[in-house]
């Protein structure tokens, strides 16, 4: 075999395991896009939820006139938030479960109400939700970002036009009388 032939036949090879490499790293930057993009909706999934779960319990009348306006009030901004404003009104609304449910006998009130418990329970699984699925989104959003920092993926712009992955950041601390409750 003359060495001009040998020479193209390991270009064609160094050629395709380069394009199969490339392949898989553009695969796996998808899939983690897609990663993002589930984590993205179980974040939604449980920040709804939450802010459901308080507009229920400040119009229930179980808590005083006060702290249910305060806690309807961010409430709602959460969920009419825009999604430029929606870490703000996320954070504020852990702020006003902070404050409304800062002691424990705001939640023992609402456990002696008729339904309370069940009440109780829901807002409890709410609030500690939301902070794992956070904790999920933003995993997933740092590890696109390391990989879309690699020279190959700048380079050969394997990431195509998706935009650049943002975590979301928000005050999320639960209130402790949710923190420290018994359970069943």
């Amino acid at each position: 075999m003359p060495p001009v032939t040998a020479t193209l036949i390991w270009i064609l090879v160094a050629l395709a395991v380069t394009g199969l490499y490339l392949s898989w790293t553009a695969g796996r930057l998808d899939r983690l896009h897609s990663r993002i993009d589930a984590a993205r909706a179980a974040l939604d999934a449980q920040l709804v939820r939450r802010a459901s779960v308080a507009q229920e319990l400040a119009t229930s009348g179980v808590l005083d006139p006060a702290a249910s306006i305060v806690l309807y009030e961010a409430a709602h901004a959460a969920r009419q938030a825009d999604e430029e404003q929606r870490e703000v009104a996320e954070s504020e609304l852990s702020q006003a479960l902070r404050a409304v449910f800062g002691e424990a006998e705001q939640m023992e009130a609402v456990r002696e109400a008729p339904g309370g418990e069940a009440a109780a329970h829901e807002l409890t699984e709410a609030v500690r939700r939301v902070p794992m699925a956070r904790r999920f989104h933003n995993d997933a959003v740092r590890a696109a970002r390391a990989l879309r920092r690699h020279r190959k993926v700048r380079w050969f712009r394997l990431a195509g036009h998706a935009p650049f992955p943002l975590a979301f950041e928000m005050d999320d601390e639960p209130p402790a009388a949710l923190l420290d409750r018994p359970t069943a």
